[in-house]
């Protein structure tokens, strides 16, 4: 990718515990699609207030927040956008001038993918993770009309504590659970990870269920999802997620939004 990076060029950037190139893939090809003067990097850090201070001291213009980071950057920002303080979760930060505001696009994103996909209101469904994100996956749930749906969950203070706030149901593990929605939003099945190659439900599940979601993006088909594919399900995979709210991140640090074209190159430029 050809850069010529000067000294107005505006720096955006994303702190992740597992940092990867679809970002800076994807943000990079539209920059230099649409001729705009930005760069993106991606970071991890063992320092969350000093990365979130540096964004705010060197002018960085954007920061796109992933695991762990979801929840431990609120106190370190000036505004929460209703987005982020609805949800007590931010994937994005934006700084103007100095004035860190946060939102949160991965609601946005779950929330368009289960419209886009049909999958019908009345489902009954089990969400397995009670983090940041899981929280922007359930709210967006529970705002789009999903009301039979349990959280599953090994930490049951928070899991007991996110399943109250949205008013669902909490177990420790799926047991004869049978819902027609299964939606893994932990590290389950990531690449790089100690239980990459572990399915996030049990195949008896899998196979009675409807319609299979797995945040996991790297890789883009993990085991959950080739599970669910060979038994013939709807899927929803965590590539979409991360590409829609990628675009979202996208134009609340440009002011741009690129066309429907212009977003499905990069998504495949950007592509693990």
């Amino acid at each position: 990718m050809q850069m010529n990076p000067n000294k107005d060029t505006q720096l955006c950037m994303s702190l992740s515990g597992r940092p990867g190139n679809f970002g800076l893939r994807f943000h990079n090809h539209l920059y230099e699609q649409l001729g705009l003067n930005f760069y993106y990097k991606a970071f991890s850090s063992q320092d969350l207030p000093g990365a979130v201070a540096g964004i705010r001291a060197l002018g960085i213009r954007g920061c796109g927040v992933s695991m762990p980071f979801k929840e431990d950057c609120i106190a370190l920002v000036d505004e929460l956008d209703a987005s982020a303080r609805a949800i007590a979760s931010i994937n994005t930060i934006v700084n103007t001038n100095g004035h860190l505001k946060a939102y949160n696009t991965d609601y946005i994103a779950v929330a368009q993918l289960l419209a886009g996909h049909g999958v019908p209101r009345e489902s009954s469904f089990a969400l397995r993770g009670s983090g940041g994100m899981a929280k922007a996956v359930a709210s967006a749930l529970r705002d789009g009309g999903y009301a039979n749906g349990v959280i599953v969950a090994r930490n049951e203070v928070a899991g007991r504590a996110l399943a109250s706030s949205l008013g669902y149901e909490w177990q420790a593990e799926l047991g004869s659970l049978r819902p027609q929605m299964l939606i893994n939003v932990t590290p389950i099945g990531m690449s790089g990870g100690p239980e990459a190659q572990q399915l996030a439900f049990d195949a008896e599940a899998i196979k009675a269920a409807q319609t299979v979601f797995d945040v996991v993006a790297v890789p883009p088909e993990t085991p959950l999802i080739l599970r669910a594919r060979a038994e013939g399900k709807q899927v929803i995979t965590g590539l979409e997620v991360i590409a829609i709210q990628a675009l979202e991140q996208f134009v609340l640090y440009t002011g741009v939004r690129p066309s429907e074209e212009q977003f499905q190159k990069a998504v495949a430029f950007a592509r693990p």
